[in-house]
């Protein structure tokens, strides 16, 4: 076998993915995209806040439109991926978002960037990244293997989650001696390079006959049935739609709170972010530990409890700063906040993710996963769009409040289900 092949392992292979030659291609890039894309929700907010002089109502619309093509293409994105090669759109969706970025980098150098222009960009971006995340969660199963899905996902999460420490630590440091489309400059490279990686992957896809395809609409309901027809699945994605509905709502607006309301500065802002990021990683490090000492049902309501009641703290800076406690307890309690959250977040997603993708057939995958998709962050476009309408009417700060309780409430779900009491998870029949 020369250097070039695949190098195809078994699922029963006990080496670590570190040995995967494949699997570290998809993990350089999926580092450099995620780099890119830290730096990106980093800088453009602020941009938008410091520059463009947005409002809280034009922060929502711009956090919605982020996230737009997972409440309106969802559903066929899934069935779509399923027809194709998933490295392929791996690397078209790469490619699409590094274009898309460079026109909003060359209208802001030329001093012709506007909100309507980076709203229009973010749907745009937005629906590449949706194909990019489909088709990169249907293909981890297949090229590690099932019974190194939990260690792929940790890996991959633990990628995010440094890139959430270094985006915005870069980016603060960059945003002192650079401006701001010329650090998305930098998002442009990360995301070509993350292609290159990509198109470097020598596994090859088997793809079903297309004389077996069936209408679009027959496939989409295949997903959607399989969904609803699981009742552990069912409790999970309501847990994660009104979790990030609630988040959606507070994020909405988070920006103008930071820089605005508590009056901190960019560079410390940025530090903020990294450090609170650092709480993803420990959470991507830990949570295949944590998932064998709490329990693999388990893990998912404890984190998900975790999860809202750390989001609270972050408008409790707001308290802290009205005693006139000083500029530096103000980001202590914001860090704090966000490591928490980070590190419950990451617990729950690595714990969500690997249990949906065991439970579903390799055949169902991308139709599963867009399903799951379209549950879970279709409420995320409503929630920046109604963060912004509350921030404008009741003010920031109760937006984040607001979006807290939801989060809190939204672990019901899954507290008040089987999985509070069960140690294992059910093994599917397709195993």
């Amino acid at each position: 076998m020369t250097s070039d092949e695949p190098q195809v392992r078994t699922a029963a292979s006990p080496r670590s993915l570190i040995h995967h030659r494949d699997f570290r291609y998809l993990w350089g890039g999926d580092a450099l995209g995620q780099l890119g894309a830290q730096l990106t929700g980093f800088v453009l907010p602020i941009f938008a806040v410091s520059h463009l002089h947005a409002t809280e109502w034009q922060m929502g619309a711009l956090s919605a439109a982020e996230t737009a093509a997972f409440l309106l293409l969802s559903l066929p994105a899934g069935a779509w991926v399923d027809r194709m090669r998933k490295r392929r759109v791996l690397v078209a969706a790469d490619l699409a978002r590094a274009m898309i970025l460079s026109v909003v980098v060359v209208a802001a150098l030329t001093g012709n960037a506007s909100m309507g222009l980076l709203i229009g960009a973010a749907v745009v971006i937005s629906t590449f990244s949706l194909f990019f995340d489909v088709a990169h969660q249907s293909y981890v199963p297949g090229l590690v293997g099932l019974d190194h899905v939990v260690e792929g996902n940790s890996k991959l999460q633990a990628t995010q989650s440094v890139a959430m420490i270094a985006g915005p630590a870069i980016g603060g440091v960059a945003l002192r001696v650079l401006s701001a489309p010329l650090v998305m400059v930098a998002t442009v490279g990360t995301y070509l390079a993350s292609a290159f990686a990509l198109a470097r992957i020598g596994h090859r896809e088997d793809l079903p006959d297309p004389a077996s395809r069936r209408p679009l609409r027959t496939e989409i309901a295949e997903g959607l049935r399989f969904v609803a027809s699981e009742p552990l699945l069912r409790r999970i994605l309501a847990c994660t739609s009104l979790s990030n509905l609630g988040g959606a709502i507070g994020n909405a607006v988070v920006v103008i709170f930071a820089l605005r309301t508590l009056d901190v500065g960019t560079a410390t802002y940025g530090v903020v972010l990294s450090a609170s990021a650092a709480g993803g990683l420990l959470g991507a490090v830990l949570a295949d530990r944590a998932s064998r000492w709490v329990g693999p049902a388990r893990i998912i309501p404890v984190s998900a409890v975790f999860t809202g009641l750390s989001y609270a703290i972050t408008p409790a800076a707001a308290i802290v700063a009205a005693t006139g406690a000083g500029p530096t307890l103000v980001p202590v309690v914001l860090v704090v906040g966000g490591f928490v959250f980070n590190l419950a977040v990451v617990v729950y997603n690595v714990a969500q993710v690997s249990f949906r993708q065991r439970l579903c057939p390799p055949a169902l995958l991308g139709r599963m996963n867009a399903s799951a998709r379209f549950i879970v962050w279709g409420p995320i476009p409503i929630g920046g769009l109604l963060g912004g309408w509350i921030g404008t009417v009741w003010g920031v700060a109760p937006a984040l409040w607001i979006g807290a309780a939801i989060m809190t409430l939204g672990a019901l779900p899954v507290l008040l289900s089987p999985l509070s009491r069960m140690t294992e998870l059910p093994v599917p029949a397709h195993d």
